[in-house]
């Protein structure tokens, strides 16, 4: 169903996605390291879900799942629990029991895996090897709160794997691109993976005319009629990003009500973001009214630095151009030029929410 709001595990259960998928089943064959990008509800996580269950020799990992449930630090203990519950979810767990039976710290009860307290994923990944396996870990850049030295140990385990196990593939997802980018450090001589070959995928929101034809065959689908005008206004308030879209359309049918419709979709929005925003308040309050300044219009440099100074104080540019730079790392902003420069909030829904917020 195309208006389920559940990440889809299916390539039937998509739309218009075949070229994303088979680019990022050819470029998991091809390069031990792929970076899938995209904005936040753009459709990452379904994409990544299909491509695995149909190369089925996939396991995969929300390392955001593992961050807040951890209270914000990622342990080692942590981060094997997750591989060994992939694992045991992996469609090719029967095909690589005899792979790990003799693994120290992996007990094999049936078909069920187990991985003790001395376990090394080191040593798992050198007997996945030899069946081949590929792990996804999507929203990746949450790895950088892994360990004691920001996820130095976990690239450095990607490194030995890269450089020593050729049928060790990996894949990171990730809606904030620049702070994927600078954790895997891979144009950084600083990180374990400088220097290594990857390869981007990056997802895209659906053009106009597909996003209208999305909710045209949603609708078709759960055999709901709906004007034409109301596609073309929700296309228009929603931008072509797939997650709001599917909001939209599974708000309509239960309500059969635009208005209602669009303010579920808000609603939904809502609750999201204030979770987002409340950790960007733990790294700096400003951020919120960076945001909160740049949806309100207040969009060149001065005036925002007016208004974040009409309400917390006085703020060093050096500060400013650095809590800019992050926010666009986030994606939660990005920079347009129309003989001046401008930021913009890059998801209209989430400015709609943070005008009311």
């Amino acid at each position: 169903m195309l208006f389920d709001p559940r990440p889809k595990e299916r390539r039937g259960d998509l739309f218009d996605r075949e070229k994303e998928i088979e680019e990022i089943k050819r470029s998991v064959e091809k390069y031990p390291i792929v970076l899938l990008l995209g904005i936040r509800r753009i459709g990452k996580s379904s994409l990544l879900k299909v491509a695995l269950n149909e190369l089925r020799n996939g396991i995969y990992i929300d390392v955001r799942e593992l961050y807040f449930s951890s209270g914000g630090w990622i342990t080692n203990t942590t981060l094997t629990k997750a591989f060994e519950r992939s694992l045991n979810l992996s469609p090719f767990k029967r095909r690589i029991l005899r792979f790990l039976q003799n693994v120290k710290g992996v007990s094999i009860a049936g078909v069920s895996i187990g991985f003790e307290r001395d376990v090394s994923i080191s040593e798992v990944l050198e007997a996945l090897n030899k069946a081949g396996v590929i792990i996804a870990f999507d929203e990746a850049q949450y790895l950088r709160f892994y360990g004691s030295r920001g996820g130095r140990e976990f690239l450095a385990m990607v490194a030995y794997a890269y450089d020593n196990l050729r049928n060790v593939h990996f894949i990171f997802s990730g809606s904030e691109v620049g702070l994927l980018y600078d954790f895997l450090g891979i144009l950084n001589y600083k990180s374990p993976l400088y220097g290594r070959i990857y390869k981007e995928v990056t997802i895209e929101p659906f053009s106009r005319e597909l996003s209208m034809e999305f909710l045209r065959k949603g609708f078709e689908e759960a055999g709901v009629d709906v004007k034409d005008e109301e596609i073309e206004r929700a296309v228009e308030l929603l931008n072509g990003i797939p997650g709001w879209l599917v909001e939209f359309g599974y708000n309509y049918i239960e309500h059969r009500d635009f208005n209602r419709a669009i303010e579920g979709v808000l609603a939904k929005a809502e609750r999201f973001i204030e979770g987002e925003l409340k950790e960007l308040e733990k790294r700096s309050h400003r951020y919120l009214l960076i945001l909160k300044a740049i949806s309100m219009g207040f969009n060149r440099w001065e005036h925002i630095k007016d208004f974040i100074e009409a309400r917390s104080g006085r703020i060093p540019n050096s500060r400013l151009a650095a809590l800019l730079k992050n926010l666009e790392k986030m994606s939660w902003i990005k920079v347009e030029y129309d003989g001046l420069k401008r930021y913009r909030i890059v998801d209209p829904i989430v400015e709609r929410v943070l005008k009311i917020l």
